[in-house]
């Protein structure tokens, strides 16, 4: 039986660089001047949508403290698009007698 690894999650799977700038934008003040530094890389690794929505959450002061901290523990609440691709499941497809044209 063979044991497959977990995903890292959280401090782990980021590195230096990432818990850098959640504490950052953790910090009360000017944390949110961060968090509009960093609003275009958010939106194009997230889309548009959830990425705003990412922003929108670390601009608010006790929000973005609050979800920021959070994030530093068990990862992005906002998974990247990349993220999203992957952990999506295929359509099931149609039978190949129900692909019967009628002319």
């Amino acid at each position: 039986m063979t044991m497959t690894p977990k995903p890292k999650k959280g401090i782990v799977k980021r590195g230096a660089w990432g818990v850098t700038k959640k504490l950052l934008k953790a910090i009360p003040i000017i944390g949110p001047v961060f968090a509009v530094g960093f609003a275009g890389r958010d939106i194009q690794k997230k889309g548009l949508g959830p990425g705003a929505v990412h922003v929108a959450l670390d601009v608010t002061p006790v929000v973005g403290t609050a979800k920021n901290i959070l994030e530093l523990f068990t990862g992005d609440i906002i998974p990247d698009k990349v993220d999203r691709a992957q952990n999506q499941t295929p359509l099931p497809q149609a039978p190949p007698e129900a692909n019967i044209q009628i002319s």
